[in-house]
């Protein structure tokens, strides 16, 4: 029997959990997105909101960030969806809440979230203790990286079809990763059924980077690499989709964090942004 000591969720997950709760609580209505699901999931101690990485201020661009990604995302997930695509993967799932606050969405796909053992055995007993359960439609797939696991092997094994389209995000990843590992992750994805879509995100260089938010992202790097976490990879957008494009991927597009501040945060009375610094490659096959 595995050891529950260690089934915890990564801490990055959980901070990510609570930005996206701490937008529905203090920032300025509307909320871009609506998750307190994951603060739920996360059961953080009393207090949290007062964590120094809760920052209102301090970590508002970051915030803003984590929750534009999720927004587009999930926005592309409906526009597919319309198309006919009936399956979602999650690479580096995390405590997505997907699957628990859409569920008029959830019902018609089937959905994969990939992530490690230990966070997958954890986030099962959770959605277990707040009633969610984990149904058919809901596939867990717990994938040792660190052990060589082949996350594609394990994704068939859950039940992907890989005749049938879907749509892969993978959010907040590839900075951990080598260059070497995102490419050969492209060059997996572009073998997808054609009508498949893409959505990953990537780091800048800090060069590429408006002024004011470069010291937050020296800052924060040292930090990750503190925490186990190093950033291993950063890409400019034309290395980017020139890597997409040598993998196969038919059609790709950069979309620019910033563009997403525009679409999702113009004209809010708190002025709340998203720090530039992380972009999407979107690639269809």
């Amino acid at each position: 029997m595995a050891d529950e000591a260690n089934e915890t969720p990564d801490s990055t997950a959980v901070r990510v959990a609570l930005w996206r709760a701490l937008h529905v609580r203090a920032d300025a209505a509307p909320p871009v997105l609506h998750d307190e699901t994951g603060l739920q999931l996360a059961d953080p101690e009393d207090g949290w909101e007062r964590r120094g990485d809760m920052d209102l201020h301090g970590t508002g661009g970051f915030r803003a960030a984590v929750v534009a990604r999720a927004r587009f995302v999930e926005d592309l997930v409906t526009d597919r969806l319309a198309d006919g695509v009936g399956q979602y993967v999650i690479l580096g799932a995390g405590l997505d809440t997907f699957a628990q606050r859409r569920p008029e969405t959830a019902d018609r796909l089937r959905i994969f979230e990939i992530d490690q053992p230990g966070t997958q055995a954890w986030k099962r007993r959770r959605l277990d203790a707040l009633g969610y359960g984990v149904p058919d439609r809901l596939r867990l797939v717990p994938v040792d990286f660190e052990a060589g696991d082949d996350w594609w092997a394990r994704l068939v094994d859950a039940g992907f079809d890989p005749a049938r389209p879907a749509v892969v995000a993978c959010t907040g990843v590839t900075m951990y990763l080598t260059e070497e590992a995102v490419t050969a992750t492209l060059h997996r994805l572009a073998g997808l059924a054609p009508g498949s879509t893409l959505a990953l995100t990537f780091l800048l260089p800090t060069e590429l980077l408006d002024a004011a938010d470069r010291p937050a992202l020296e800052a924060t790097a040292p930090q990750a690499a503190a925490a186990g976490t190093p950033f291993r990879s950063f890409f400019t957008p034309e290395r980017m989709l020139a890597a997409a494009r040598e993998a196969g991927f038919r059609e790709v597009r950069h979309v620019a964090g910033t563009a997403l501040g525009a679409r999702y945060f113009a004209d809010r009375p708190d002025g709340l942004r998203p720090s530039s610094g992380e972009d999407f490659l979107v690639a269809t096959v």
